[in-house]
C-alpha cells in the first residue's frame, strides 16, 4: 500500500482575523465551539491513513503548541511517525533560502525520513471533511507530478477574491492558476506530490532564490508539468477574515450542515477538556444555539455559538453571536452580531450590538 505523510504549511497563511489573531496564529482560533482550524486539518489527515504529520509555523505559534501537545486527541503521539511541529532554523548561517520555501529546506529530513511516497501538503483555512486516500487514488490513475484540490463553490464571496483559482481541460489537467475574481473553481491549498519530485522542486527553488513554494515551484512549471485537478464536493468553508469566520460558524446552525461537515465515519478530533455539562436554569431560554460542555446558562440566547465554560446570568440575551471559553456575560447585558473572544467579561447592563456583515469583535480577555 502507497503511503502519505502530511505537511500542513502555515508559513504563507496570513493573520487577518483581526482581533482573533492578536494573540495567537490563524490555525488557532476556537471554531464550532470546541474546536480550533487546525483540527480539521490534522483529522482528515489522520483519518486518511496519514501517520506522519509535520506543521510548519512561523509566528505566534505558542497557543498552539499548547493545543497540539504531542498529538494525542489525534493518535499522533505513536513511536514511529507522529506530529512534529517544526519552526525555522534561525541558527544556519549557509541558509540562503526564504519564505516558506525555508521551512522545506530547513525540514527536508522529515520528508527523507519517512516511509511515505508522497507528500500531501495543506493549509488550515479550508475547513472540510475530505477522505485524501481518493485524492491519492485519483493522483496515481492520472500519472500526475502534482495533484491540487479545489471546490467549485455555488456562491462567490469575498473571502474567494483572495484565493487561487483553477482552469483545466476536459481530462481535469491544470491549464492555469490564476486569481480570477469570477472563476467559481476555488484551489483549497492542498496538493498531492510525489516525494522524489517535492525534493527536486525544493532544490531548484534553493538554487533559483525561491520564495513561495506552490507558486514558484508548481504554479511556475505550468505547463511543463502534469499537474491534476481533484474536485472535493463536500462542505466548504474558507476562513481568510472575520466576517467569514462569522459567516460560516453561523452556518453550522443549520443542522443538515454541521452533520455533513462532523461526519459519524470521520470525526473531527480536538484537545480533550474534562468538564461538567453545562446547566440551564428553569428561567434560562437557549433556542437554535450550539453549547458546549461547562456553560452555565440564566439567560436568553439565540442563534449563537458557546464555546466552554461559558457563564450567562439572568436577564442577558445573547443573539446572533459568537462567544469563546470561559467568557462571562453579566445580567441584563445585550450582545447581538458579536464575537467575544476567550475570558472576555461583559458588565451587567451593557450593549454591544454589531452588524451581520460586520460583526462586533472583543480581543481576549477585555472586559466592559
Amino acid at each position: 500500500m502507497d503511503r502519505m505523510a502530511g505537511i500542513i504549511n502555515l508559513d504563507h497563511e496570513q493573520d487577518v482575523l483581526d482581533e482573533l489573531t492578536y494573540f495567537r496564529c490563524g490555525a488557532a482560533v476556537p471554531f464550532a465551539g470546541r474546536y480550533r482550524m487546525i483540527d480539521f486539518a490534522i483529522s482528515n489527515m489522520t483519518n486518511s491513513r496519514i501517520e506522519s504529520v509535520a506543521v510548519f509555523t512561523r509566528r505566534k505559534y505558542r497557543s498552539l503548541m499548547d493545543h497540539l501537545e504531542q498529538g494525542k486527541a489525534w493518535e499522533l503521539d505513536r513511536k514511529r511517525g507522529g506530529l512534529f511541529i517544526l519552526p525555522p532554523d534561525w541558527n544556519d548561517p549557509t541558509d540562503i533560502s526564504r519564505g516558506d520555501l525555508q521551512h522545506f529546506h530547513n525540514n527536508i529530513d522529515f520528508i527523507h525520513r519517512t516511509y511515505a511516497d508522497y507528500i500531501l501538503v495543506s493549509g488550515s483555512q479550508n475547513i472540510c471533511n475530505i477522505n485524501y486516500q481518493d485524492v491519492l487514488e485519483a493522483h496515481k490513475e492520472s500519472n500526475a507530478e502534482v495533484t491540487v484540490i479545489y471546490k467549485n463553490v455555488e456562491e462567490l464571496y469575498p473571502e474567494h477574491n483572495l484565493a487561487h483559482k483553477l482552469s483545466f481541460d476536459e481530462n481535469q489537467r491544470v491549464t492555469a492558476i490564476h486569481n480570477d475574481k469570477q472563476s467559481t473553481n476555488v484551489y483549497m491549498d492542498m496538493y498531492v506530490i510525489d516525494k522524489n519530485f517535492l525534493h527536486e522542486l525544493i532544490e531548484e527553488g534553493i538554487a533559483h532564490g525561491s520564495s513561495h513554494f506552490f507558486l514558484d515551484g508548481i504554479k511556475g512549471k505550468l505547463p511543463d508539468i502534469h499537474i491534476h485537478a481533484y474536485e472535493y464536493k463536500g462542505v466548504h468553508a474558507l476562513i481568510n477574515s472575520v466576517e467569514s469566520y462569522y459567516r460560516h460558524s453561523a452556518n453550522l446552525l443549520n443542522e443538515a450542515r454541521h452533520n455533513e461537515l462532523f461526519k459519524e465515519d470521520s470525526p473531527i478530533f480536538t484537545k480533550v477538556k474534562n468538564e461538567a455539562p453545562s446547566k440551564y436554569s428553569p428561567q434560562s431560554n437557549v433556542t437554535n444555539t450550539l453549547v458546549a460542555n461547562g456553560c452555565i446558562v440564566d439567560g436568553e440566547v439565540e442563534d449563537s455559538i458557546l464555546f466552554r465554560g461559558v457563564k450567562i446570568e439572568e436577564g442577558a440575551v445573547v443573539k446572533n453571536s459568537i462567544i469563546m471559553q470561559r467568557c462571562e456575560i453579566g445580567s441584563g447585558a445585550v450582545l447581538e452580531n458579536v464575537i467575544l473572544d476567550k475570558d472576555c467579561k461583559i458588565s451587567q447592563g451593557r450593549t454591544l450590538i454589531g452588524a451581520p456583515e460586520k460583526p462586533f469583535v472583543l480581543a481576549k480577555r477585555k472586559t466592559m
